[in-house]
């Protein structure tokens, strides 16, 4: 949908969604972007729809905090609640389509009993998935389409040669794959760098440093976090273990950053972006507030000297990959 900036400046711009707000109802804020170099612009905070609650009401609250706090890269997949994601989120997309970066992802196919999914990463079906993803979305084109998943044994000259089909059909812009695997990324970036890479960091998961990382900053790709936050457990949550870390290092690592002056949540927003290769940190919310805190957060974070995540890194040993190396 073409929109004309002049008209929707003006006073009698009158836009309504599906959930009846007005597009000019949404203002814009101090959140950053970064643009890769497909022309995609990423807010450096994303929006991870899979936590959007199954209440229409309730999610376009959340939708609605989220583009009023500047946060316009959101991310869902054809995977979430069986397409139901996507469809609440083509409620409101295309009154505000120009807004968004939009990413969604395919690769896992229902079973026939609809309780279980297969991997399918093959060129016709991710092909299909995509036609299904562009209906529930209401869109005719995403701007990243990313495969959800990704191994070894994946038929890789299908799928780059099924995104590139997308592309020139003008159904994508760019593609991307969500990976933690470093042999998979390594792969990958050798024949064919995505846009993006999707993978876990956190100051309790700084296995990416290691490999991902390094590989990923001598390219154009960028890397979207997720589990940027923990579960929360570096926030509010009962200290558990995590991955290799005992519950005894998980409540030091915890100390450290609630000791910095800082809030929690800017520490760890700053954690994740200060690393070179990250574009976004794509991060779930269950109600607008949760939005909002982030919002705050982003610009709190911006206060935080460097020196203190080389300070927090420097205390404790970071964990490695230890398969799929």
């Amino acid at each position: 949908m073409d929109l004309d900036e002049n008209k929707l400046k003006s006073p009698e711009a009158k836009v309504t969604s599906a959930f009846g707000f007005h597009l000019m109802d949404f203002v814009s804020s101090g959140m950053e972007k970064i643009i890769l170099s497909e022309g995609l612009s990423l807010s450096r905070i994303g929006l991870g729809c899979m936590s959007l609650p199954e209440d229409v009401s309730q999610s376009e609250q959340i939708l609605r905090a989220a583009l009023e706090s500047g946060i316009t890269f959101w991310d869902t997949a054809d995977l979430y609640q069986k397409g139901w994601n996507e469809e609440m989120i083509g409620k409101l997309l295309p009154t505000v389509r120009e807004q968004i970066t939009l990413a969604t992802k395919g690769g896992n196919e229902w079973n026939s009993d609809g309780n279980s999914w297969s991997w399918n990463p093959r060129r016709e079906y991710l092909i299909q998935a995509l036609d299904k993803s562009l209906l529930r979305l209401k869109t005719d084109y995403i701007d990243l389409y990313q495969l959800h998943g990704g191994t070894m044994e994946d038929p890789w000259e299908e799928v780059f040669d099924a995104f590139e089909l997308m592309k020139s059909q003008g159904k994508i812009r760019a593609f991307g794959i969500s990976s933690i695997r470093p042999n998979v990324v390594r792969k990958v970036l050798s024949m064919n760098s995505p846009a993006t890479i999707m993978s876990q960091y956190s100051p309790l998961d700084r296995r990416p440093e290691e490999d991902i990382f390094p590989q990923v900053e001598k390219t154009n790709t960028r890397i979207l976090v997720r589990g940027a936050l923990a579960k929360g457990l570096l926030i509010d949550k009962v200290s558990q273990a995590y991955l290799d870390y005992s519950i005894a290092e998980v409540n030091q690592i915890k100390n450290g950053i609630t000791e910095s002056g800082y809030s929690p949540l800017a520490v760890l927003m700053r954690f994740g972006l200060e690393q070179k290769a990250v574009g976004s940190l794509v991060l779930g919310a269950s109600n607008p507030d949760q939005v909002k805190q982030f919002a705050r957060a982003f610009e709190e974070q911006k206060k935080i000297p460097s020196g203190l995540i080389d300070l927090l890194k420097s205390k404790y040993s970071a964990n490695r990959y230890r398969e799929h190396r």
